[in-house]
């Protein structure tokens, strides 16, 4: 009888164990982080530890949110549907009370046997899915709905309720804040050590983590140290700044809101106010990478890095006073919709690669799901994209959609994002329609709607956003 290596029994025996092992996810979102980051070739960001992460993953140069304002965008995100799905247009809606049989990201894993943390801001402040976490799950005071159950929360830090829930304008939002010391009193350090605090208490059970940080949103602000990376005076202004919010020559009115929501709000911004503003931008995203970094920094001192799948997001984006505009809400512009996206599996191959494909923010639910070996949750309208992170360069046609609503009710703008083409039709208060090339008109200066030699793109994208309008959504890949 022939007689079979010892080693080969061995791996035999240890196969099932490691399939039966459950990956944990540490999900980071920053809250207005544009894709300014060193990975993504920003001459300006001062970011090491997420370009340092974004090189044990798949780094997506592509990626969109659904919709330019943080509930909104954040609950499209975390239930992989579309915005015209959920009814979620604003700040003040939780997406449970119209659809309780909705389940979240972090619902479904702690369904599934995983312990489910939420650390700072992952849906927004005073709407979390409280039910949704074994830990830190808070109360919901801007919901007609209730949390069913008591969960365990950390102690009461005012500091972190401060900056998740109140509006920028009560902050005074047209200046930006220099901390104290290493920053020690503000909510995303104390986020940091929570997020240090429970790896270590639960490093020896499967977990899904979301740790939320929530600069660089507005007011800016970070440490003195980290302002003093730039030299203000050599920070160059976007070359369609303007002192308030402009509509560029050629767009569709409704292609640009009046008003700016954040930053400057109803009063124009001086040049050198505008790169003092940028400098405490950036200076507030090197903070918020800064404290990411210590997270990161305990994951590899417990050894967790290789049964952990890290993912960052932004989760929208923002305009620097491009084209006069210091805020996300109501951008279908590329600054506004375009997000920094990176997925690191360690089982991966393909660590340090980077996807050209374009791919939306729905699409991460079902990745999650497939990555860690869980059934499907039921309804899921986004697309997972697992198969590009064995391939990011894999044929990949499924455009993006990102949408606006001035009432809450109706959408006031839709734009789709091919891999070539941004296409958005307004509608109500200024409308018409805007076809932009990013790759030849990176500032988006040029309106091509009206070029006669794009009549055939216009007339295939329209089609593709009257579909997505009026509720023909394109179809995902879940049950196949």
């Amino acid at each position: 009888m022939r007689r079979i290596p010892v080693f080969l029994i061995a791996v035999a025996l240890l196969l099932p164990a490691l399939a039966a092992e459950k990956m944990n996810v540490l999900l980071i979102i920053s809250d207005d982080m544009r894709a300014e980051l060193g990975c993504y070739a920003s001459q300006l960001a001062k970011t090491p530890n997420l370009d340092r992460l974004a090189t044990t993953g798949v780094k997506f140069d592509r990626a969109y949110c659904q919709y330019p304002l943080c509930n909104a965008s954040r609950a499209s995100m975390l239930t992989g549907r579309h915005p015209g799905t959920t009814g979620v247009y604003g700040n003040r809606t939780w997406f449970g009370d119209a659809h309780p049989d909705f389940v979240s990201l972090p619902k479904h894993f702690k369904n599934n046997g995983y312990t489910s943390i939420r650390i700072g801001k992952i849906f927004h402040g005073g709407i979390d899915d409280t039910d949704a976490w074994s830990l830190g799950g808070q109360p919901r005071t801007l919901a007609g709905v209730a949390a069913k159950s008591a969960v365990k929360t950390a102690p009461a830090d005012p500091d972190e309720e401060k900056e998740v829930s109140v509006e920028v304008r009560d902050r005074k939002s047209d200046q930006w804040i220099v901390l104290k010391g290493k920053g020690e009193a503000h909510g995303d350090y104390k986020s940091a050590d929570r997020a240090i605090q429970y790896l270590r208490e639960h490093k020896d059970e499967p977990f899904f983590m979301g740790c939320g940080f929530v600069k660089p949103h507005s007011p800016p602000e970070a440490p003195q140290s980290f302002y003093d990376q730039w030299d203000v005076a050599k920070i160059p202004l976007p070359v369609d700044f303007a002192p308030r919010p402009t509509v560029p020559e050629g767009f569709p009115a409704g292609s640009i809101r009046p008003k700016n929501a954040d930053l400057f709000i109803d009063r124009d911004a001086s040049p050198d106010e505008a790169r003092q503003m940028i400098r405490a931008y950036l200076a507030a995203s090197s903070f918020m990478d800064w404290n990411v970094g210590r997270v990161l920094a305990e994951l590899d001192a417990l050894g967790l890095r290789q049964k952990t799948i890290v993912v960052f997001w932004g989760d929208h984006g923002y305009q620097l006073g491009e084209k006069g505009k210091w805020s996300k809400a109501g951008s279908l512009w590329e600054q506004g919709t375009r997000t920094p996206f990176f997925i690191c599996d360690p089982r991966e191959q393909t660590a340090g690669e980077t996807s050209s494909r374009v791919v939306q923010m729905l699409d991460l639910y079902p990745t999650l799901v497939e990555l860690c070996g869980l059934t499907s949750a039921q309804g899921l309208e986004g697309r997972s994209l697992a198969p590009l992170l064995k391939n990011p360069a894999l044929e990949w046609d499924h455009p993006a959609y990102t949408v606006w609503s001035e009432d809450g009710k109706n959408f006031s703008g839709v734009m789709v994002r091919t891999e070539q083409w941004r296409y958005a039709e307004f509608y109500g208060r200024g409308p018409g329609a805007m076809l932009l090339e990013p790759a030849k008109d990176p500032n988006e200066l040029t309106n091509r709607v009206a070029d006669p030699q794009h009549a055939g793109v216009v007339t295939r994208l329209s089609s593709l956003v009257k579909d997505y309008a009026k509720g023909r959504l394109p179809p995902s890949t879940q049950g196949k």
